[in-house]
């Protein structure tokens, strides 16, 4: 059996009181693996994660490492697909064209313009 090595424990205190949803993610993740195992799941080194964390990313920006926190750790409850799926899946297929060849994939696109997790969805319409 393989023991997950924990070294110490996880602060985002430099984050301040409401750290970015990104790094909540990315702190959890590490609490339930390590940072090594965190670094692996979404792509970047062992340091990369500690800096990220400590909030001594050296980049002047962070958003490589954000886009990679949220697509490999964050998830939605895609009610249309009945399954988890990424923020940037439910991004692409909500912004596409509506599918009028497919009427399964129809009935799905119209499913996901009247969904909760879709920020710009069309209330009201039919009722």
């Amino acid at each position: 059996m393989n023991a997950i090595r924990r070294t110490r424990a996880v602060d985002i205190s430099n984050w301040g009181e409401a750290p970015p949803r990104w790094i909540t993610l990315l702190a959890n993740e590490v609490r339930a693996t390590n940072r090594k195992m965190a670094g692996d799941r979404i792509g970047v080194s062992r340091s990369a994660v500690s800096l990220a964390l400590a909030n001594r990313y050296p980049s002047p920006s962070t958003s490589s490492i954000e886009k990679k926190v949220l697509q490999a750790l964050d998830g939605l409850n895609c009610p249309a697909q009945e399954r988890t799926i990424s923020v940037e899946q439910c991004r692409e297929y909500r912004s596409r064209p509506a599918p009028t060849h497919n009427p399964m994939a129809m009935r799905l696109w119209r499913s996901c313009q009247t969904c909760p997790n879709n920020p710009d969805r069309q209330q009201g319409e039919d009722q």
